[in-house]
């Protein structure tokens, strides 16, 4: 028989890396029943009939539920702007949607261009932590895991985030299961793209024979306006002695009347093939001439007056006769601001009033022109969709495709558009147009 001190030492020989084995079956057991639980839940969701905005919520429910962590965000990236924007975010320290941050900064840039995800155990002392997102929330970020969100062909289009595990670190067992969260995550938000692009593709084909057919509508009314108007002059002039003055303010109506419905329906076949081009991606080139902003805000609002009498809206201007001249796209400009006053004037109620004002800045060169209205305002995940082949419509049937329009018409002129929002008092829209073109 062995004494005490081998026994013991042999026992523990026999029975120490037994029992480490073990306990290490145990934890990859634990570990793949929390990956299989995530996969079940996430795919769970996809089959709830859920908006992609809502299936991602999920996904980042989910992923700070099964990792046990404070916060989590989805970043998307808009190559117009080289950004990651922040398009959801959940949990203690919520980043509002739209912050957008460059894709070539960070730890978040660094796995949207690398493509590798990245597990940070102190983010305070990595020196790719941004900072400035901590600042502005009044958030510590501890820890962190960042995933890159990639399309079938493995191409980046974003960044999961999930930050904060409150036992502990985030190590990578949470990575591996944060990995099938965000893999089908970004299956969702491209299967979402592609039923988004099959879709305006549809809208496409359909806006070209709506628009076909328009066409050829229109022209039995533009000659009917032409005849109309003969036939009011000669009556007036035959009646004259008779009528007076009522005759003179019946012609006067009509010929106003006239004139809108000859310029409406030249503009109608204008706007349907600017629809049709926009979600098609093509543009017709650009015919810049010196015009005046009073002038076309004139025509809008000569084109929409009666509508907007109808509703009891108010289309008031300021400033804008005192503008300079400017080289730019007229009809462009016309269906810029007739899409931001026509989207507005169903958005009040009789007493509201859209007013289109501005100023020039002489020394950069530009003219500064607001539209506002006294409507209801729009709720963020509408007003940070404006501009984008992504926008959401509040209107039902819309198709939301009149701001995506707008956006277009701006960056004709090498301007800028913004736009500022406030549930139940209104929206301003703002733009910046040279005034002569580069």
């Amino acid at each position: 028989m062995l004494p005490e001190p081998q026994q013991a030492e042999t026992l523990t020989q026999h029975f120490t890396p037994r029992g480490t084995v073990r306990r290490e079956a145990d934890l990859r057991l634990l570990r793949r029943d929390r990956e299989l639980d995530a996969a079940r839940r996430v795919s769970e969701a996809l089959f709830q009939h859920l908006t992609p905005d809502d299936m991602a919520i999920r996904a980042l429910e989910i992923a700070l539920e099964t990792v046990d962590a404070e916060s989590g965000s989805i970043l998307l990236a808009d190559s117009a702007t080289e950004q990651l924007v922040f398009r959801h975010s959940i949990g203690d320290s919520r980043v509002k949607a739209g912050t957008a941050i460059p894709w070539d900064r960070g730890i978040a840039g660094e796995v949207f261009r690398t493509g590798i995800p990245i597990v940070i155990r102190d983010a305070h002392a990595d020196p790719r932590h941004n900072a400035s997102i901590d600042q502005m929330l009044g958030h510590v970020t501890r820890d962190m895991i960042a995933l890159p969100l990639k399309r079938w062909e493995g191409d980046s289009i974003g960044v999961f985030e999930v930050l904060n595990k409150r036992g502990g670190r985030l190590d990578d067992d949470d990575l591996a299961i944060l990995t099938i969260v965000s893999a089908i995550t970004a299956a969702s938000i491209e299967q979402a793209r592609l039923f988004q692009d099959a879709k305006l593709a549809e809208v496409a084909r359909i806006v070209g024979d709506i628009g076909h057919d328009i066409k050829n509508l229109l022209m039995p009314l533009v000659c009917g306006a032409g005849l109309l108007e003969g036939e009011m002059k000669d009556l007036v002039a035959r009646s004259a002695d008779l009528s007076g003055a009522t005759a003179k303010d019946t012609f006067q109506l009509c010929a106003e009347v006239i004139h809108m419905v000859r310029g409406s329906s030249r503009r109608i076949q204008d706007h349907v093939a600017e629809i049709a081009d926009c979600v098609k991606g093509l543009s017709s080139p650009a015919k810049f001439a010196p015009c005046r902003i009073a002038d076309i805000v004139g025509s809008v609002y000569d084109t929409l007056r009666w509508q907007a009498q109808e509703q009891g809206v108010m289309l008031c201007r300021a400033g804008l006769e005192g503008l300079p001249t400017i080289i730019a796209d007229e009809r462009r400009l016309f269906s810029a601001f007739y899409n931001l006053v026509n989207n507005a004037i169903p958005e009040m109620s009789a007493g509201g009033t859209v007013t289109v004002y501005g100023e020039a800045d002489s020394p950069a060169a530009r003219i500064l022109l607001h539209v506002a209205d006294t409507g209801r305002g729009m709720p963020d995940e509408v007003k940070d969709s404006l501009f984008s082949i992504r926008v959401v419509s509040r209107k039902v049937g819309g198709t939301g495709l009149g701001t995506k329009i707008v956006k277009d018409m701006i960056d004709v002129h090498q301007g800028r558009i913004s736009v500022e929002s406030v549930l139940g008092k209104g929206t301003t829209f703002h733009i910046q147009l040279p005034i002569v073109q580069p």
